[in-house]
């Protein structure tokens, strides 16, 4: 068992565990608020900031225009086109850079290489013990503590196959453009159909046109088309749609019962799929040429669920959900691009403790479609005493993924819907127009004003309908959706 380190007891006025996206929004936020004499201990088991780009695929670039992938409104430190997809070692020098700035707001005490181990809230605060990766532990007094664990994700590691003909691979852990697995040149099957398959059998894609480049997609995912939402250059004065406006057709098309309809009509409208076919929605952006790269590239896609591979007497078989088989090349590659996001199911923890003095950022108990948003508005909540329990909703959004894969992008977006209404009428207007991870800020401020506006006039109306659709998918899937129960 690990020793207690009793030689230091740290004190802070705010302790905020993990530093990847939302708790750099977290800490951006909080640190408006203590101001520059305040101290803050970061915690995050990685060695450096960053959360879960540290650990992702090399060639991992953003989905979404860079300038709105930051902490509050912290803008890059180049003067690059808005719409350059930042590369892995781009986005991890912005948060370094985000930090450099936040530093100069407060005083921030890093512990990186620690994880959080328990806490206790007391009257005086919150009693924090973390440990190190030798084994060191050491206690944290903090006044509040923001546990910005997000959507914590984790490596993934090489699938478990049967099969001694094939080999079994992570994008976290090797590079499939190089090494081993480029060199050979053998048939490669991308398992997964999200963001990470699509990044994956992509980048194999443009490495060497001439391979086999296979792909298993279960029920298929469509993207939001990046042309269609993002349009280049002056095209943005009078071309394209806001984010929150196509968001908002699609929630107007949704009553928590249709959502295989609503999805289909808002994939023929503003998606794109390389697939056959494609239902499951993740809020994933792709350009209209990386599909047609995808969509021409691939020598076979998989409709179906990969289970395994074995060996038998006429070489490996690959074994799906549906108990069909495909027969592999030996030497082939199988490709983990399985999802990171919402996979692994968590303790439920409210977003809001009984005694008020921690505020937990993760997906168990979502008050936003993304933890960077929830991290943002909930900490502007929690630092104005305004975190409304009784008009809030929170859902579990990893046991709607686990009930309904269609319905979780709804759940999610009447969530935010909901809740921003909510938020709105408890937060100054600045707060909003502060908030630099909004997507519609694309456009030119003109037409992001017109959508302002509407918000304005129908929020509260908006809220009750959404708020009526989310008792309907609580009823539906037995859902945790809803105020967070009072003594909770």
């Amino acid at each position: 068992m690990a020793e207690q380190d009793d030689r230091v007891v740290e004190e802070c006025d705010l302790c905020v565990v993990g530093a990847g996206l939302a708790g750099m929004n977290a800490l951006y936020v909080a640190a408006s608020y203590l101001g520059p004499r305040r101290r803050v201990i970061l915690v995050d088991r990685r060695e450096r900031v960053g959360g879960m780009w540290v650990d992702t695929y090399p060639y991992v670039r953003l989905h979404q225009p860079h300038p709105m992938f930051t902490a509050g409104d912290i803008p890059w430190r180049w003067d690059r086109e808005p719409g350059h997809l930042a590369t892995k070692p781009e986005v991890l020098d912005h948060f370094e850079h985000c930090l450099d700035v936040i530093r100069k707001r407060v005083v921030v005490k890093e512990m990186l290489g620690w994880e959080l181990v328990s806490h206790d809230e007391g009257e005086g605060g919150v009693r924090i013990v973390c440990e190190a990766v030798d084994g060191r532990r050491r206690e944290i007094h903090a006044r509040r503590l923001i546990k910005a664990a997000g959507f914590a994700v984790t490596p993934n590691p090489p699938l478990r196959v049967q099969s001694c003909d094939v080999a079994s691979v992570s994008p976290d852990f090797c590079d499939v453009r190089s090494g081993d697995i480029g060199d050979s040149g053998t048939p490669v099957w991308v398992i997964g159909g999200g963001k990470t398959g699509m990044d994956t059998a992509h980048a194999l894609i443009a490495a060497d046109r001439g391979r086999e480049v296979n792909l298993v997609a279960g029920s298929g995912t469509f993207f939001l088309n990046r042309d269609q939402s993002f349009p280049a250059g002056h095209r943005r004065w009078w071309s394209g749609t806001l984010v929150s406006a196509s968001g908002a057709q699609m929630l107007s098309r949704f009553d928590g019962t249709n959502e295989d309809r609503a999805a289909r009509w808002f994939r023929d409208t503003y998606g794109l799929w390389p697939t056959d076919d494609a239902d499951t929605y993740v809020l994933g952006i792709m350009s209209e040429a990386e599909n047609r790269v995808i969509a021409t590239g691939l020598t076979n896609v998989v409709m179906d669920r990969f289970v395994d591979v074995t060996d038998e007497p006429d070489g490996p078989q690959m074994q799906l959900g549906s108990g069909a088989t495909v027969p592999l090349t030996p030497g082939s590659w199988i490709v983990n691009c399985t999802g990171y996001v919402l996979r692994d199911a968590e303790p439920y923890e409210p977003y809001l403790s009984r005694g008020g003095a921690v505020l937990s950022i993760q997906p168990r108990s979502a008050t936003l479609h993304l933890t960077s948003f929830m991290a943002y508005f909930m900490t502007h909540m929690f630092f104005r005493d305004s975190v409304e329990v009784e008009q809030l909703y929170e859902l579990d959004a990893v046991d709607l993924r686990r009930k309904s894969k269609v319905a979780l992008p709804f759940g999610l977006l009447c969530l935010s819907q909901h809740n921003l209404s909510v938020m709105y009428d408890n937060l100054p207007n600045r707060v909003f127009l502060d908030c630099g991870l909004s997507v519609d800020r694309w456009y030119p401020r003109a037409r992001q004003l017109t959508g302002a506006l509407k918000f304005l006039a129908t929020h509260r109306k908006e809220r009750q309908r959404a708020r009526r659709c989310l008792d309907t998918l609580r009823e539906r899937f037995s859902l945790r959706c809803g105020p967070l129960p009072s003594g909770e």
